[in-house]
């Protein structure tokens, strides 16, 4: 049990040793292309382009992909909302450079959990319900005075054709206090019940890889309402030569397996990094992949506004592969393919217990 401040904090899930991994990259994802702000038109809206946009999720529905960037119109407090727009597959494997798309603005900032920013949304599927978990900005985000819940996971859920707040995520009462911000959040149904996988970040300023318990209602609400999350516990602790570790993309089951992508930061370069992890149906990890699976090459991936960043939101198995959308040093949506058979491969080289 890790205890913090004299509180009895997080189990672990599985032991530091018996995961292995190393720093170096194998680099395996096909680069199918970006969008930039200056192809995205916004409809509804007076201003017609983004001043950037990035860190983006996909769904697909056969023909396309649905893609929810993160947007941001202005550079003063950087407040970010979700546009959604629609990608025909065959343009990911022609001239995705050339094409422009038309957006709407689909979840703004309106209330005290996301007032300054609604950031890096996650899109899934749960009981056919499609849902969208994102960071919030809260209300303590630019106050100096107030360094607790700067941000939050608040999750929407598409509803009678249109996106509708559902819930804000909290630690426990107890904890709260201790809580600086929670991010990189959504939802998995397992077999137990429904979780929260998320990454709080500390007190003592260490960022902590974790799934918790919710309330099985959750999903049915019909009115906005804060929901404690409970029994939250470590999966995998980030390694001596990273800073942090985190949850990238909602999982993808395969063979019965959950699969993940996460992100990392180098500790020396503070480049990020992609490594993929595979969970069984009571939340184990199962296997961890031994090296990074993606980091940034591209000139659109080492320069922007947060160099050195390649940031994996969505993914979806399509035919024998993981397509991927991610942000590309945040001022770029770009477009990745994995052979599917090749990660499962490099995941089974490397399984726990």
């Amino acid at each position: 049990m890790l205890i913090l401040f004299g509180i009895e904090m997080f189990r672990p899930i599985c032991r530091a040793e018996d995961v292995k991994r190393e720093n170096k990259t194998v680099d395996i994802v096909k680069r199918r292309g970006v969008i930039t702000a200056n192809k995205i038109h916004l409809k509804k809206y007076p201003i017609d382009n983004p001043v950037t946009i990035f860190n983006a999720s996909i769904n697909f529905n056969g023909e396309e992909l649905i893609v929810y960037g993160r947007i941001v119109l202005g550079y003063f407090t950087y407040a970010s909302a979700v546009a959604e727009f629609r990608v025909p597959i065959r343009d990911l494997f022609n001239n995705l450079f050339a094409c422009h798309y038309t957006a709407e603005i689909v979840l703004y900032p309106d209330n005290r959990f996301d007032i300054w920013g609604v950031e890096d949304p996650r899109v899934y599927e749960i009981d056919d319900k499609i849902l969208i978990t994102y960071s919030g900005r809260t209300v303590n985000y630019f106050d100096p005075s107030i360094r607790v819940e700067r941000t939050l996971p608040v999750t929407a859920i598409f509803d009678n054709g249109k996106w509708r707040k559902l819930c804000v995520c909290r630690m426990p009462e107890e904890m709260r206090g201790f809580v600086i911000s929670d991010k990189d959040a959504f939802f998995v149904r397992m077999k137990d019940g429904l979780k929260l996988f998320h990454r709080p970040h500390m007190r003592d300023e260490r960022f902590y890889l974790t799934v918790s318990d919710v309330p099985d209602d959750v999903l049915e609400l019909k009115e906005f309402r804060d929901v404690s999350v409970s029994d939250t516990k470590l999966v995998l602790e980030h390694a001596k030569f990273e800073e942090k570790i985190g949850w990238s993309t909602p999982p993808v089951k395969v063979d019965g397996e959950y699969l993940f992508l996460l992100h990392s930061v180098d500790m020396k370069t503070k480049a990020y990094k992609v490594f993929a992890m595979l969970m069984n149906e009571s939340a184990e990890v199962t296997a961890v992949t031994p090296y990074y699976i993606m980091e940034p090459k591209e000139s659109y991936e080492i320069y922007g506004d947060r160099p050195f960043t390649v940031f994996p939101c969505g993914a979806q198995i399509i035919d024998d592969s993981l397509i991927i959308s991610y942000g590309a040093a945040d001022s770029a949506i770009g477009f990745g393919e994995i052979d599917l058979t090749e990660l499962m491969s490099i995941l089974g080289s490397n399984r726990i217990g």
